[in-house]
């Protein structure tokens, strides 16, 4: 198990920041949504601050980023710069709200940038139609998709304005910040190429969602490519994490800073592979993918858990039929079965 650090008193309240090293300070926002949180991480530069993610839009995650820049969060220094790990809400959400208030325009990869910008606009009626085919032929019941049609666009929800212009960074690049060259490392599966940064003198990594402490960073299969192969691909990408020091300090988006990084790959390697080890047991039965849940998950689960939950079977189904474990097979109808091959 890694090494969760011990701390000097609980997580920073939102708004306020925690000292974990000169140059470095942490910010934690809260989501409405599981996990509650999501952290900030602060570099230091000459010109200020460099923030890393900024959660989600929403009235309350203004005011606590308010709270934080007018006080001792930023000491009086301004927020220089911006760094977004990856598309999802709880970490670019802010991004267009913080980059036309401090006149700067965020570093990210450019298909996590250009993945936030195709969503923030993707709200017309065939995206929700997209959806609902989708479901329907991994087996989902008439309910469900019912709820799938009247729930519409939830992206552009929690995602403010995205600003017009963009810096992008890739794989290997050095990012100079505080005096250090920080590498950026991408990793794919749970986002398609999020950017992570590592710092080899200081052995820090911000490992973003690509590597949590307690829980599993969501890996699913989406409507928008049908074909892909998350979980594949964000098992491949734990080699260039392992390359990295054990005593690496890691800092995670969510849950708290740790030491014990080889330990914790281990662990995501062994809890997916048992999960893949399930599912091919329980298709010796063909089965849809919404058949499969019972089978990975042992809690009930209402329509809104219902998406992420059925993301990650269908993301760990074709891990299956990839490496030739299983096959799926598609009826009259257009519903697709998975068997054990």
């Amino acid at each position: 198990m890694p090494e969760i650090l011990p701390l000097e008193g609980p997580p920073p309240l939102p708004g306020e920041a925690s000292d974990l090293a000169p140059g470095l300070r942490w910010l934690r926002f809260p989501l409405p949504f599981p996990p509650g949180h999501v952290n900030v991480w602060l570099l230091e530069e000459e010109a200020g601050w460099l923030a890393v993610d900024t959660g989600v839009e929403s009235r309350e995650t203004r005011s606590h980023w308010s709270a934080a820049l007018a006080g001792a969060a930023f000491g009086g220094r301004p927020l220089a710069r911006l760094l977004v790990t990856h598309f999802h809400p709880d970490h670019v959400g802010l991004a267009g709200w913080l980059a036309e208030r401090h006149r700067l325009a965020p570093l990210m990869s450019r298909v996590e940038w250009l993945m936030a910008r195709a969503l923030w606009f993707d709200i017309g009626p065939e995206m929700t139609e997209q959806q609902v085919a989708f479901a329907a032929a991994a087996g989902c019941p008439e309910d469900y998709l019912t709820y799938l049609g009247q729930r519409g666009a939830l992206y552009v929800r929690a995602v403010a304005r995205l600003p017009r212009s963009f810096r992008a960074i890739r794989d290997g690049e050095a990012l100079a910040i505080g005096g250090r060259d920080w590498r950026v490392i991408t990793g794919a599966g749970h986002a398609p190429d999020m950017a992570c940064l590592h710092q080899p003198e200081a052995r820090l990594l911000i490992s973003a969602d690509q590597i949590l402490p307690r829980i599993s960073p969501y890996v699913g299969l989406h409507a928008g490519e049908p074909e892909a192969d998350p979980l594949g691909d964000y098992l491949a990408s734990f080699a260039d994490f392992r390359a990295l020091p054990e005593d690496t300090l890691v800092l995670p988006s969510h849950g708290e800073p740790f030491r014990g990084l080889h330990a914790r790959l281990d662990a995501l390697e062994a809890h997916h592979a048992a999960r893949l080890a399930a599912l091919e047991e329980a298709c010796r039965e063909p089965r849809t993918p919404y058949e499969t849940l019972p089978f990975l998950f042992r809690r009930a689960m209402d329509h809104g858990q219902l998406g992420f939950a059925l993301g990650e079977a269908l993301a760990h189904l074709r891990r299956l039929e990839r490496s030739g474990a299983a096959v799926a097979e598609r009826d009259a109808a257009g519903v697709v079965r998975y068997r054990t091959a």
